[in-house]
């Protein structure tokens, strides 16, 4: 794919130069013809291109994140206690609850 694009965009490099050194021609027309004709053109069809793949890149970072996951769920499932400490107990309240008090 990429061969074509070279191809392309060396064939729109000689129009424009052949536009620019043309006793009728100019810079100006020169850059537009390259642009107009190279560099938009063959910019879209590489972005077309390479959508498939973009979209394989993404799918397979999505299930290495989703194995990862999974694998520390497991891990974390299967040695629940790696550290062999004992359970922590809920802190007191410091601040007790105010409700009415009782007479």
């Amino acid at each position: 794919m990429y061969l074509i694009v070279i191809g392309w965009l060396y064939v729109t490099l000689l129009m424009a130069l052949a536009e620019a050194f043309s006793t009728q021609g100019s810079v100006l027309g020169a850059i537009i013809t390259f642009v107009f004709y190279g560099l938009l053109p063959m910019g879209l069809v590489v972005y077309l291109m390479g959508t498939p793949l973009r979209h394989k890149a993404i799918r397979r970072q999505d299930e290495q994140a989703r194995q990862a996951f999974h694998s520390s769920q497991t891990e974390s499932a299967v040695q629940p206690d790696a550290g062999r400490h004992a359970a922590a107990l809920p802190e007191a309240a410091a601040v007790p609850a105010v409700g009415k008090e009782e007479r």
